[in-house]
């Protein structure tokens, strides 16, 4: 009947026919241009073709629609409002041409119908959904709202309180669970999926259930009074925006359009949920999100790329228990290999023990994992005062103290414990790769991998390459990294890596700050409100003002040039004065123990006088403004210089490291995203006016000609490449 490059329509028996998402060439069909005018076509043809008595939508991929075309949308949200509007109405056109269909319409939805897979379903009468499948609206992650009908048809189907759940926090939905919600009518296993799809439509067809009221249904106001709606709504909103990224709005933009439209038949709602969707899709949220997206799928392609001269990992272990090394081990017999873990006291092997036992606690009381199952992956690491069967261990995890004579001396040893064909990787945060490598006799197996404090709980792990590491053992420790369920970044050996090298100039410009008469709360608060998770000083009293303060000095030490000692440091002020911070209940603020055991952060008034002491112009008035432009500019800056050296090839892997290793503002979509929603000639700008506090505050030659061209670093038509930076 109808064979097109996305949609074939064929007949069946008893006067029905199958409408068939078959995406030609691709592994996954999706709703962008050429399916919507398929669509639209293959709806055109079955109304126009007598005795079809009803419709069998289904996929001949493992999926059902995954989504839209990201690259397609990410085109989209750079046209004209107008010209947004008229390309969404267009898909809402064939949505609604396919939902009017005077004939039942049934989807059998065999994999994953996210977003507008899931709208396409809606559109249908009824809809039968494979236990193997998940459904689900996830706009809100891509900082959008639904843009297909999802506000409007999942509230009508499902109920508003569904509705709410489903679109606010957008996390998908197995089977059973979008049966019970009234999402879809039945749920079967996958091999069943076919024929009951085809009992359901003969049951439709012979009005033995009433598809007309349930069509009938998505075209009304929902059935509820004003009174209802304010009393459903309010508390929504409220938990939402209570629970909503800061400066993400797309989450509360979908309830307040729900309730909104809850008034509305269906072609007043569609124009609320266009007009919302033009609305959001033209925030800075949703263009950072859109990048962080491409980004991660750039990631994905250079892990393939590792995996293919990766060696295969069977065994892992670490070296040097406690804290750190329990959490490398623990992350890493949770996903399934097992741990050889040695240290030369037996008191670190109990505390790394226990610090396995007690994230394996949380999973089970969580419900994640079983006691069994916990009870294996504990058995699975080995704790040991000797390097019995580190012969067998394909990585070796060194996790000892950060001085350089004790790892010289460990990893000297452990290099004729292990095989010569064993990667050893070295969890350093300040310490090079190469002058850690330089006792070894084989440098080439040695390999950096910086993991992120709380282990368990940070995904990044810099995977570090120096001078004469090799590219499988690269590849392997990135290897070993994604079977921990981390996000590996490589990155060229340097002072600080990448991370902490960036958020450095960062940490001094707060510094800076200070001596120059801010108030460190203030400072705070600003970055608080600007979407740090914490402020500055707050950061250090989490860290430890003595780790801070160290690693700080080391880094900085690294680009003298433009990091040179400060005359007035507040940590080193803070040290001479034992406050540490968190760890010993004094810091910048003071703090107590709650009754869970967490730290309560309060007001330490003395910490004014104690600043005072290194503020020769005392206390002085900042804005906000002017507060986040000094900490943001040095941190812009550097992150330049650091792509400029090759630390990382493209800006992708450098965002996301920043995005996933110390919680810069998902909004912002990292450091070179944010460089350039401000436009390099503001950056520019911003680095004249501040020019006189130093270099860390002066753009690179190479921002001045690209703000020059007008160039970014990521392009709207161009995604970052394999090949390095992208300077469109």
């Amino acid at each position: 009947m109808f064979q097109g490059e996305t949609i074939q329509i064929s007949k069946l028996d008893e006067g029905f026919v199958e409408l068939c998402f078959d995406r030609r060439g691709a592994t996954v069909n999706k709703l962008d241009k050429l399916t919507t005018v398929e669509w639209r076509e293959a709806t055109k043809i079955i109304a126009g073709t007598p005795g079809v008595r009803g419709i069998l939508v289904t996929s001949a991929k493992d999926a059902f629609i995954a989504a839209a075309d990201i690259n397609e949308f990410g085109a989209t949200i750079k046209l004209l409002p107008e010209e947004m509007m008229a390309a969404n109405l267009r898909t809402n056109d064939a949505v609604k041409a396919f939902e009017d269909l005077p004939i039942p319409t049934v989807a059998a939805i065999n994999g994953f119908a996210l977003g507008n897979g899931l709208e396409v379903a809606l559109s249908a009468a009824l809809r039968v959904m494979s236990t193997a499948a998940q459904v689900g609206l996830p706009d809100v992650s891509l900082g959008v709202v639904p843009g297909a009908g999802g506000t409007v048809r999942l509230p009508r189907v499902a109920g508003a309180l569904v509705a709410i759940e489903w679109i606010a926090y957008g996390k998908p939905s197995e089977a059973a669970a979008a049966k019970e919600a009234g999402v879809v009518d039945e749920v079967c296993a996958p091999e069943a999926l076919r024929e009951t799809a085809l009992a359901v439509l003969r049951k439709a067809a012979a009005g033995e259930i009433d598809w007309r009221a349930r069509q009938a249904q998505k075209r009304q106001p929902l059935p509820l009074s004003a009174d209802e709606v304010r009393a459903l709504f309010e508390p929504a909103k409220a938990k939402v925006a209570a629970s909503s990224p800061k400066h993400q709005p797309a989450a509360l933009a979908a309830v307040e359009l729900m309730e909104q439209a809850a008034g509305k038949d269906r072609a007043g709602a569609q124009q609320l949920e266009c007009k919302a969707f033009v609305r959001m899709a033209r925030t800075q949220a949703a263009d950072s999100l859109v990048q962080a997206f491409h980004n991660d799928e750039l990631l994905k392609k250079l892990f393939r790329q590792h995996a293919q001269s990766a060696r295969p990992l069977k065994q892992g272990a670490v070296l040097g228990a406690g804290i750190m090394g329990g959490g490398i081990a623990y992350t890493s017999a949770l996903r399934g290999t097992p741990v050889l873990m040695k240290d030369i006291a037996e008191k670190q092997l109990e505390l790394g023990t226990s610090e396995a036992a007690k994230q394996l606690a949380r999973q089970v009381k969580g419900g994640r994992l079983t006691q069994e199952k916990a009870d294996l992956v504990l058995a699975s690491i080995k704790p040991q005062l000797d390097y019995e069967n580190f012969d067998t261990a394909d990585v070796v995890i060194e996790a000892v103290v950060e001085n350089m004579k004790v790892k010289h001396a460990v990893l000297s040893e452990l290099e004729g414990a292990v095989r010569e064909d064993t990667i050893i990787a070295s969890n350093t945060s300040s310490l090079r790769i190469d002058d850690i490598a330089v006792p070894l006799k084989r440098p080439e197996n040695f390999v950096g991998m910086h993991f992120f404090n709380p282990v368990p709980v940070m995904a990044l792990v810099e995977v570090i390459k120096g001078a004469k590491t090799s590219d499988v053992a690269v590849s392997t420790a990135v290897g070993y990294g994604l079977a921990m369920g981390k996000t590996p970044i490589v990155v060229r050996d340097c002072p600080g890596f990448l991370v902490n090298r960036i958020l450095t100039p960062y940490l001094r410009s707060f510094l800076q700050l200070v001596a120059d008469g801010a108030d460190f709360v203030q400072v705070d608060r600003a970055m608080e409100a600007f979407g740090w998770p914490m402020g500055p000083a707050y950061l250090e009293d989490v860290v430890g003002m003595d780790t801070g303060s160290h690693v700080v000095d080391v880094i900085a030490a690294g680009y003298a040039n433009r990091m040179p000692p400060l005359a007035h440091d507040a940590l080193k002020l803070m040290v001479e004065n034992k406050r540490y911070g968190q760890k010993n209940g004094i810091g910048f603020y003071r703090y107590e123990t709650d009754p869970a055991g967490k730290p309560k952060k309060s007001l330490a008034s003395d910490t004014y006088d104690l600043l005072a002491t290194l503020q020769p112009g005392g206390r002085r008035e900042f804005s906000d403004e002017e507060i986040i432009e000094r900490m943001m500019l040095p941190l812009l800056v550097e992150s330049a210089h650091a792509l400029e050296d090759g630390v990382v090839s493209t800006p992708a892997e450098l965002d996301m490291a920043l995005l996933l290793g110390i919680g810069f503002p998902k909004y912002l979509g990292g450091a070179l995203k944010y460089a350039d929603w401000l436009g390099l000639d503001q950056v520019v700008r911003l680095s004249d006016k501040y020019a006189h506090l130093g270099a860390q505050y002066c753009a690179t030659d190479t921002m001045r000609e690209m703000a020059a061209k007008g160039s970014t670093y990521y392009s709207a038509q161009e995604r970052p490449n394999l090949n390095g930076p992208t300077y469109v």
